[in-house]
């Protein structure tokens, strides 16, 4: 489920659909479905929120802090029926594959947060398992809602497919970004406080890599995330993991998904040149730095 705000699902929705060749009024019957994205990944948020126990989100308080548990729990719980609801009333005759890749999203979705909170109690976790729970929180709901655009595009079953991998590959080079401002960010552009990942001894894809990484600095990492943290432990937390490699992994390793995402869109759009809002995902997230 999401975490810092990422790459706009709507208009994935919208652009995905221009980039397959959908004529304007083809592009604004895709509306419904840009909004059905947007209401599942609120759903995502304000469930993500009560998870982590994250009391800030966009530099505002988090609904369950202002509204109470139960509350924010039973909106998103709605925001997600809403969005099947839209789907389900359109008219478009791409909505029911829409509905139901949507749904699919969701429980890939639930699946991905489900083996984060497990990995929280594991001492243990490699990195492909990390690798593949991260592509189910982040790039499940980006592949889905270029899919949703190619389907009312009227693509076909390989360029949805294709449009889904691209936005599978950039969500997960999104969130090995997302995970590096999680340790290093600006807390002015975060608004959280620096290191924050670190000090809840979140088991990131940086940290991963750098707990695997079979050196002196990874096994000082670990000492480090067998108790909890404390504020002074932080920054030695954050130089045990750039020192282990895991910094130069995650920025290398994020500029290798973008160009496998680039390399899986160029399946559906041969010519790139009409893929510009696309492409210009793909340069959000490899220049992003908040």
């Amino acid at each position: 489920m999401g975490r810092r705000q990422g790459p706009s699902g709507p208009a994935l929705v919208l652009v995905s659909a221009r980039a397959l060749g959908a004529p304007a009024e083809a592009v604004r019957g895709a509306v419904r479905a840009a909004a059905a994205v947007e209401l599942a990944h609120n759903f995502t948020l304000l469930h993500d929120d009560i998870i982590d126990r994250d009391v800030r989100r966009r530099g505002r308080p988090t609904a369950w802090t202002v509204f109470g548990t139960p509350h924010a729990i039973l909106a998103g719980d709605a925001m997600m029926a809403l969005a099947l609801r839209l789907l389900a009333e359109d008219p478009h005759p791409a909505s029911a594959r829409a509905s139901a890749r949507l749904a699919a999203c969701v429980v890939e979705l639930c699946e991905g947060q489900q083996a984060d909170c497990a990995f929280e109690e594991r001492a243990h976790v490699s990195l492909d398992e990390c690798l593949t729970m991260a592509a189910a929180k982040t790039g499940a709901l980006l592949g889905c809602a270029c899919a949703l655009g190619a389907l009312y595009a009227g693509a076909g079953p390989e360029e949805v497919e294709a449009v889904d991998a691209f936005g599978r590959e950039a969500g997960l080079a999104f969130q090995l970004i997302d995970d590096l401002i999680g340790i290093w960010g600006d807390p002015g552009h975060t608004g959280k406080p620096a290191g924050a990942d670190l000090l809840a001894r979140k088991k990131s894809l940086p940290v991963v890599a750098a707990l695997t990484s079979g050196t002196e600095a990874g096994e000082e990492l670990a000492l480090l995330y067998a108790g909890p943290l404390k504020e002074d432990d932080v920054s030695r937390a954050a130089r045990a993991v750039e020192r282990a490699g895991g910094r130069d992994w995650a920025q290398a390793h994020a500029a290798d998904r973008m160009g496998r995402a680039v390399q899986e869109l160029s399946r559906a759009v041969p010519d790139l040149a009409a893929a510009g809002g696309l492409l210009a995902l793909a340069e959000f997230v490899t220049r992003r730095t908040r």
